[in-house]
C-alpha cells in the first residue's frame, strides 16, 4: 500500500455532516468515503490516479 498523507480539509457543516451519513450508510470511515469519492471523480473526469490506487480498485 502506498503511503499516506494527510492534510486539513475544510468543509462546511451541512456537507460534512451528508458525507458522514453517507459513509455510514456505504458502511466506511469518513475518511474512506472521501477516498472513495475522489477516485470516483478522477475515473470520471479520465484522469488518472497514481498506478497503485488503479491497481487496488480494479
Amino acid at each position: 500500500m502506498s503511503e499516506k498523507k494527510g492534510f486539513l480539509l475544510r468543509v462546511p457543516k451541512p456537507l460534512l455532516d451528508e458525507l458522514r451519513a453517507w459513509a455510514e450508510d456505504d458502511m466506511r470511515s469518513l475518511n474512506a468515503q472521501i477516498e472513495y469519492l475522489l477516485r470516483r471523480a478522477l475515473k470520471e473526469q479520465k484522469r488518472r490516479a497514481p498506478k497503485d490506487e488503479r491497481e487496488r480498485d480494479g
